[in-house]
């Protein structure tokens, strides 16, 4: 039996982990039918904050890498000795999805750069495009070619690791979705996010957004659910119970 490893590496503002859950619940919740249906996946939370680098995973397992308020380029000690962590984690083969800040760590701990992204804040239910190699890629592959997703994030992929294929974009970020090997991903929008949750972010960013340009009370009305994209927590469960190779 595979265990996905959930890697917490932030906390979620008091009133969404009041309302909704702290980000580790959310991925709990999506994934439960998996973890539930004929013991076929086990679960386990590990606090990269609190309680150091995590165990190596076995290479049948898998590991998912949180959002964060944190950011990757503030360096933070437990932060950095995480790199090493997943760069040893993908030579094992251990299959990775990286989300938000995940994403943004992954791609900085495999070569690339992560940062302040010069367009300001993408926040809301945006349009994502998949790539050529998007459309055959085994895991983001059953997503439409055009299709919506949650987002928010201030900090951005840069610049792709050497070698790694790039899955999805759109106009604000040209590295929304990024592969690493044969079982190491990374997105930069949310999966786990409910159009809830989506609507409780907006609402901390009001101010922040209005002055970067944007309308806030616009993007508010644009929230939606984004079925599609949240499948693929599903989808990266389902192929790490069935097989190791998840090609």
């Amino acid at each position: 039996m595979p265990r996905l490893m959930i890697v917490k590496t932030g906390d979620s503002f008091a009133d969404v982990v009041r309302d909704h859950g702290d980000f580790e619940d959310f991925f709990l919740t999506a994934l439960a039918p998996m973890a539930e249906a004929d013991d076929e996946l086990t679960l386990t939370v590990h606090d990269a904050r609190t309680e150091g680098v995590p165990p190596l995973p076995a290479a049948e397992d898998g590991v998912l890498i949180t959002g964060s308020h944190a950011m990757v380029s503030e360096a933070e000690p437990w932060s950095e000795a995480l790199k090493p962590w997943l760069v040893e984690a993908r030579a094992r083969g251990v299959a990775m999805l990286g989300v938000c800040y995940g994403h943004q760590l992954m791609a900085a701990a495999f070569g690339g750069e992560s940062g302040y992204h010069p367009g300001g804040r993408e926040v809301g239910t945006r349009r994502l495009r998949l790539t050529t190699a998007g459309r055959a890629d085994p895991l983001l592959g059953t997503l439409p070619t055009a299709f919506p997703a949650q987002l928010t994030h201030s900090q951005s992929v840069l610049t792709a690791p050497p070698g790694a294929e790039v899955l999805a974009d759109n106009g604000h970020d040209p590295f929304q979705a990024l592969r690493y090997g044969p079982r190491q991903w990374s997105v930069q929008f949310h999966p786990e996010f409910s159009a809830e949750v989506m609507r409780a972010y907006l609402a901390h960013q009001h101010e922040v957004l209005a002055a970067q340009g944007e309308e806030p009370e616009a993007l508010l009305a644009a929230v939606a659910p984004t079925p599609e994209a949240g499948g693929l927590l599903a989808r990266f469960a389902e192929q790490l119970a069935r097989t190791p190779t998840l090609a």
